[in-house]
């Protein structure tokens, strides 16, 4: 599935116009991508956790000629999926019905 497409499963989920969508959608990335770029972690429970690691320097070879590299640390974003996505994707659990009512 690709942007597009999210956009028009929205829509009909919504029920509102494929460009309030998007534009729903976007500020939704840009929210989630300013926050990362702060260093915040962002926690949608039951879906799953973006947060940003720190990743170490290290060495690494050209495998073309086989010559050491010096890999230099890097933040890199990270998602990890939770418990509730993983038990559908596992078939363990059915789709919840967004908005549902709380008991």
């Amino acid at each position: 599935m690709n942007k597009e497409e999210l956009i028009k499963q929205i829509s009909q989920k919504a029920k509102v116009s494929q460009k309030e969508a998007g534009e729903c959608l976007n500020a939704t990335i840009d929210a989630i991508s300013n926050a990362l770029a702060k260093g915040d972690k962002i926690t949608l429970v039951g879906f799953g956790t973006f947060q940003v690691r720190q990743r170490a320097a290290r060495e690494g070879r050209n495998p073309r000629t086989g010559s050491v590299l010096k890999i230099p640390a890097k933040k890199s974003p990270v998602w990890t999926a939770g418990k509730t996505l993983k038990e559908r994707v596992e078939g363990k659990k059915k789709a919840a019905v967004a908005g549902g009512k709380k008991k």
